[in-house]
């Protein structure tokens, strides 16, 4: 039985284009490799959702977040692992994203994310966002 792991990823406006969003290219070698994902990692043990995406965005672009409300949540099982993905808005607060973490980073709008290669996981997650089925992003 694959291990399930609680990821936080975050809905990153551009500070002066609000309708685009960062995301993120997974590294080269690793699982996944060079497929797209919103920004984000992996929930620790004791660690609540909003720290984690704090935490992650820090280490991995440099950034500090205002995490806001739960934008989205879905489940996805791969053959090594099950992710339990969840979306939340997010704000800049100091920084400028930088590739820490991520082998290419993009501000794109949802519709330009759908030419990209994503991750399985956020394939779903996606599509809700470029139907507009999340409401209001702010």
């Amino acid at each position: 039985m694959a291990r399930t792991v609680r990821v936080v990823a975050a809905l990153l406006p551009h500070p002066e284009d609000g309708s685009r969003f960062l995301v993120q290219q997974r590294l080269p070698g690793g699982s996944r490799a060079l497929l797209w994902e919103f920004p984000g990692g992996k929930v620790e043990p004791g660690e609540t959702d909003e720290a984690a995406l704090a935490r992650e965005c820090r280490e991995e672009l440099d950034v500090a977040l205002e995490v806001g409300r739960r934008l989205w949540e879905g489940r996805h099982t791969y053959p090594d692992l099950t992710v339990e993905l969840v979306l939340y808005a997010t704000r800049l607060v100091s920084g400028e994203p930088k590739p820490l973490g991520a082998h290419a980073l993009r501000f794109l709008t949802p519709a330009e994310m759908g030419a990209l290669p994503f991750c399985e996981a956020d394939i779903p997650l996606l599509e809700d966002l470029v139907a507009g089925r999340m409401g209001n992003l702010g």
